[in-house]
């Protein structure tokens, strides 16, 4: 019961619209079938209070301002976005994603009370990729949330393993309209469901990080977290997870570690070079860097020169909220990530040559 909830969390509610551009674009493997339909139906009985919520909160959506200036965390997956995602929404200054939006943000905020109260009831204590504790109110990063409103997202090649590169070219290092209009949309639906007495719209998604440009066309005063890690050790976190998404969501059979190692070594060089591509357009003063090592080694210290270097308001206030969560993280103790012996060694020859710390 709990895995099928867990399963929602991470994948479920689709859109009618979604899915049908899904499977459209890719056809299921036989033997996923039966998920695709859990995945799916939820979706489908969802969609009447999708058309009330547009009714009730359409044209309020369309009026609310954003900030201009939100704090964006980015970074290669598995470099420690998440762990700084959780610190900076402890801070109760702070508007974000959460689980309870990205289930399933067609209805949202129609049906917001009753969401968190049943992922509260149903929810397992930690995520099924990597046993990190999460809740209904606990911070999530915009492209689950996204999946459920297109296709155009790096959630497609999660879906679909098998074609994970196409997709990646298709919905991260390019875009479409449809992302575009979805991408704003999601964060009027954020600020809405969270934002009420706020001080700043806080973002992680490091998909994000081949979108700076997009992001700076719709917030010119954007200001960038950009985590950095090992790239071997991301690119061996990353293709774990990848095998672990694609069993538990996945429409397609996972490829096998050696090929999800190339796939997601190749996935990261192209995804720090789009970064790289950027970097220049990012005003002084609205980019600030930081090593995984570091902000596990000395989290509130970094989480102070983060709210320091880009200005953002109320360290005061939230620095007891932050050691507070701090203190919850300690009880964290992440597995050992091994691969397969052919899948190390294959890691090992295709990283050799950018081993050192680089911007992912």
């Amino acid at each position: 019961m709990r895995r099928g909830v867990d399963r929602q969390v991470a994948g479920g509610f689709i859109t009618p619209r979604t899915l049908a551009a899904a499977l459209a674009m890719t056809r299921p493997a036989p033997n996923r079938l039966f998920l695709g339909l859990q995945l799916g139906l939820g979706g489908l009985l969802l969609q009447p209070f999708a058309w009330l919520q547009s009714v009730f909160w359409g044209r309020a959506l369309k009026r609310l301002e954003l900030p201009d200036d939100p704090v964006i965390v980015i970074g290669h997956w598995r470099s420690g976005t998440t762990y700084l995602h959780q610190l900076m929404a402890a801070d109760s200054g702070a508007a974000t994603a959460r689980n309870a939006l990205t289930v399933a943000p067609q209805v949202s905020l129609l049906l917001k009370p009753w969401i968190i109260t049943v992922l509260n009831r149903l929810m397992t204590a930690t995520r099924p990729i990597d046993a990190v504790p999460w809740s209904a109110l606990d911070p999530q990063e915009d492209e689950i949330g996204l999946a459920r409103l297109t296709l155009d997202t790096n959630m497609a090649g999660v879906a679909f393993p098998q074609d994970y590169l196409r997709h990646f070219h298709r919905c991260v290092l390019s875009t479409t309209r449809d992302f575009q209009r979805q991408l704003l949309h999601f964060v009027r639906l954020t600020w809405a469901h969270d934002g009420e007495g706020k001080r700043h719209l806080l973002i992680k998604n490091p998909t994000h990080t081949a979108r700076v440009t997009l992001l700076l066309d719709l917030f010119p005063k954007a200001r960038f977290v950009l985590m950095k890690r090992e790239p071997v050790d991301a690119v061996r976190s990353l293709t774990l997870v990848k095998q672990k998404l694609a069993d538990l969501i996945g429409l397609q059979p996972a490829p096998d570690q050696q090929r999800q190692v190339e796939e997601t070594a190749m996935a990261h060089r192209l995804l720090l070079e789009a970064f790289e591509a950027a970097r220049p357009q990012i005003p002084a003063g609205q980019l600030v860097e930081v090593n995984y090592d570091e902000l596990v080694d000395s989290p509130m210290n970094t989480v102070e020169r983060i709210y320091r270097e880009l200005s953002i308001e109320g360290w005061d206030q939230a620095c007891d909220a932050v050691q507070a969560r701090v203190e919850r993280a300690q009880t964290y103790n992440p597995s050992q990530v091994l691969l397969e012996p052919k899948a190390e060694k294959r890691l090992q020859e295709l990283m050799a040559p950018t081993n050192a710390l680089t911007t992912d």
